[in-house]
């Protein structure tokens, strides 16, 4: 029976027989079988092969004056149509937006028009929303029974993996396979899917993804089909904080995510510089605020921590101060306050959701502390955000038919909310056990965590393998514990008494990463598999050890930074009614809380926390100073003698750097008297550069990297110690992976300062474990330009380092040990 509003609109729209038959299936799970056999169908009771009867979607648009287009049909942009079948049965508000090349075609149509049209933020949202071709399956396996698609297609909805895409081009009409053979297809493809366990929500094209992720739990981990327990009692708090009344919650969570920005807000955040101010800390010390939006408001710590204050829902009121206690006792601390005083501080910060960058996490000492904080944080932020979506689905349940209220935008374009960066798996390791242990109440109410076997597999390690007798610094212990590998990433799904290890990305809650896991997932430009979608809502962006990238690659931070909160390609399934007007607006940046913490001061992290860090309600910097610095540390008797270079700008400071040393420090030790020199140098690509040079003038040298396989490590410490060698090229990241003690080394250059202070005096003491007698003609030369005063403080302490920038000698003698 024939539809000519049918054949208009369908004509414009495509698919791939394989996705057409997957929807088909589903239709059949809702009883419209009939319906659709009937739409399907040509008079004569054949399935027709062309575009109009493979489409199960029918969108009629007849927008009204005001609407988009002035009435026009417009298939682009809306996600809302009606599909009017043919015994009368109407299908409202399927959720898929398509995008083709028509819609591109009204688009330029009315962006030519004279008038201009009123479009709406919702409106201006999806027709961002790209959409890519979906990879059809090459080989055909054993037919499933249809029953068990049709019981697997809702799990596959929540991850977006059964998502409605445009095709690429058209198709040849003439060459459709028969709807039996199609639908066995689609089936086939839905099976095996769920069977490998594949997480198609992290790669479009459904490729080989050989990491394993969750797909059995999703319907009990979905925020849309689940609702509060009211045996909880976490309703009740919901309730209160869900008051219909405009007055803001006293909650700083409600207090931030309800805020709403206009456009001037946002410009000035965009153009205005920020105004700052000090305020002296306890504990913290220096503290710096700063903000665009207003003058920066300085706030004192608080002496004593008032539980009803800090606004913890409510399992995380008792578990807390159990679990901090359990910590603090093991590293024999004083266990009876609720927080020490550096997690009060730094609690008190991230409470008000500022953005907070603290510069001397120590391993050794204050690193677990401040890991503990920043969990109990996070934990509050999901457990509220899931909390508050919980409720609003019981009140719509409720609701009567008809009725819309935007009360209820409480969610983003994706559901991850906060985005955990760290270094090892063994850091991960720690973060989940963390959670577990705030999440369960006492030992008798355990949680139930899917995939923990799993996890403690690939994230544990195994006590043996660690070498013995391998004796190395402290810190290099507590930085090196466990499992390090630094390829990992993994999905943590968080919903009431359970939680769900593994989850594909774009069903969790929280994603713990090291920055090279994130880099092969994101991609790059121009490849094929990529995806970065799952960043685009993240309310909070936890770096922690930010100085070890440094070590790893700063690249892979760099690189995730610039894709943090962009709008997604894709719509992944997104109840838009319930998205939050600040994600629609693509001002989700500006509500995006980072905390970062590194050991150390450096121009490279310090740029990330001005450069990508706009939250609107400021910033916070622990800005102390060094006051001895590292040199008094070296105990050997030691001149060191520090030139400075003048480099007019920071991007020659390298080029500078490289003639200084080849014209005016490497002719003084060319001689063979100076032989046994190591030439500490920071960066890599120095040492390539030093390389390929020494060996062109053909200098008696050798070398050590990173990259330096054990053989040749230990041929070289050979050549040197023995003198065979005069000198060697050492870098700083082979010492921080490995910590080897270098003997024989009677002359030290450091090309650049170290990124590690303490490195300097680790280096200089190497010389003690040289006996041969002659230590009187020990020497040590340090290079260094105005572009290095943060590592020279470090070195040298805050006062000398301001004497030698200023001071019009460019060289300055220090000697450090006892005379005797």
């Amino acid at each position: 029976m024939p539809c000519q509003w049918r054949s208009n609109v369908l004509a414009q729209l495509r698919l791939k027989e394989p996705h057409f038959v997957m929807l088909l299936n589903q239709f059949r799970t809702r009883h419209f079988s009939l319906s659709l056999q009937r739409c399907f169908q040509n008079p004569n009771g054949g399935v027709q092969h062309n575009y109009l009867h493979k489409m199960m979607i029918f969108e009629k648009f007849h927008l009204h004056e005001g609407g988009i287009g002035g009435g026009k049909h417009d298939t682009g942009t809306r996600s809302e149509g009606i599909c009017l079948l043919a015994d009368g049965v109407l299908l409202l508000r399927w959720c898929f937006p398509f995008q083709s090349d028509s819609s591109d075609k009204s688009s330029a149509e009315s962006d030519s028009e004279t008038e201009v049209e009123q479009v709406s933020v919702y409106h201006k949202l999806l027709a961002t929303l790209k959409t890519s071709p979906e990879s059809e399956s090459e080989e055909e396996e054993e037919d499933e029974s249809e029953s068990e698609a049709e019981g697997s297609e809702t799990e596959m909805d929540s991850e977006g993996s059964l998502e409605i895409r445009e095709a690429d081009g058209g198709e040849d009409q003439n060459d459709v396979p028969e709807q039996e053979e199609a639908t066995d297809m689609a089936e086939q493809m839905l099976s095996q899917q769920q069977a490998d366990g594949i997480d198609t929500s992290c790669d479009p094209s459904h490729g080989v993804i050989e990491e394993f992720t969750d797909v059995k739990h999703e319907s009990e981990f979905s925020l849309e089909t689940n609702f509060m327990e009211e045996e909880s009692g976490d309703c009740n708090a919901d309730k209160r904080d869900g008051s219909s009344s405009q007055a803001f919650s006293e909650d700083p969570f409600k207090q931030h995510m309800d805020k709403e920005l206009d456009e001037k807000d946002v410009e000035k955040m965009s153009t205005l510089p920020k105004t700052s101010s000090q305020s002296q800390w306890p504990r913290l010390g220096q503290v710096t605020f700063s903000s665009t939006l207003e003058k920066a408001k300085t706030s004192k710590a608080d002496k004593e921590v008032d539980v009803k204050q800090l606004y913890l829902h409510k399992p995380l009121e008792s578990t807390w101060p159990k679990v901090n206690k359990q910590f603090l006792s093991s590293v024999n601390k004083p266990s009876d306050a609720f927080f020490t005083p550096l997690q009060r501080e730094l609690f008190c910060i991230m409470n008000t959701y500022r953005d907070l960058f603290y510069p001397e996490r120590n391993a050794l000492t204050n690193g677990e502390e401040i890991r503990h904080a920043y969990c109990l944080h996070a934990l509050n932020h999901v457990l509220k955000a899931n909390s508050q979506v919980l409720s609003n689905n019981a009140k719509k349940r409720n609701q009567k038919p008809g009725t819309d209220n935007d009360d209820h935008r409480d969610q983003g374009l994706t559901r991850p909310k906060v985005l955990m960066i760290v270094p090892f798996r063994e850091c991960a390791l720690r973060i989940v056990h963390l959670f577990i242990s705030l999440l369960e109440v006492n030992d008798k109410r355990k949680i139930d965590v899917s995939n923990k076997k799993r996890f403690k597999g690939e994230f544990g390690s195994d006590p043996e393998e660690k070498p013995p007798n391998l004796k190395r610094p402290e810190d290099y212990e507590a930085v090196f514990a466990g499992n390090i590998d630094d390829h990992f990433r993994i999905g943590v799904a968080i919903l009431q008494k359970s939680m769900r290890l593994y989850a594909p990305f774009y069903s969790s809650d929280i994603i713990i990463a090291s920055p090279l896991g994130m880099r092969t997932v994101i991609g790059a430009e121009g490849e094929k598999k990529r995806d970065f979608d799952f960043l685009s809502s993240i309310e909070i962006l936890i770096i922690d050890q930010a100085d070890i990238y440094l070590m790893q690659n700063w690249e892979h931070v760099l690189h995730l930074m610039k894709h943090m909160n962009l709008l997604p390609l894709d719509s992944h399934g997104v109840d838009f009614s319930r998205v939050r007007m600040l994600n629609l607006n693509n001002w989700c940046r500006y509500y995006r809380q980072t905390l970062l913490f590194s050991a150390l001061q450096d121009p490279q992290v310090n740029s990330v926390f001005n450069k990508h860090c706009f939250n609107y309600m400021g910033q916070v910097a622990v800005r102390n100073v060094p006051l001895s610095g590292s040199i008094s540390h070296v105990v050997v008797q030691l001149p060191h003698v520090f030139r400075r270079l003048e480099a007019e700008s920071l991007t020659s400071v390298i080029d500078t750097r490289f003639q200084f040393f080849i014209d005016k420090v490497l002719p003084e030790y060319r001689d063979a008297i100076m032989s046994h020199t190591l030439i500490y140098i920071p960066s890599y690509f120095d040492y390539v550069r030093l390389r390929n040079y020494f060996k062109k003038e053909e200098l008696n040298f050798t070398h050590i990297c990173e990259y330096t396989k054990k053989a040749g490590v230990c041929r070289a410490r050979r050549f040197f110690l023995k003198g065979e060698k005069q000198f060697l090229l050492f870098t700083e990241r082979f010492h921080f992976y490995k910590r080897y003690t270098i003997k024989g080394i009677r002359n030290l250059i450091f090309y650049e300062l170290p990124t590690y202070s303490h490195f300097y005096s680790e280096i200089c003491n190497m010389m003690k474990a040289t006996d041969n007698g002659v230590d009187a003609t020990w020497t040590c030369t340090v290079l260094y330009s105005k572009y290095d005063a943060q590592k020279l403080a470090a070195v040298v302490g805050i006062e000398r380092a301001a004497q030698m920038l200023q001071s019009k000698k460019n060289v300055h003698l220090f000697v450090t040990g006892e005379s005797g």
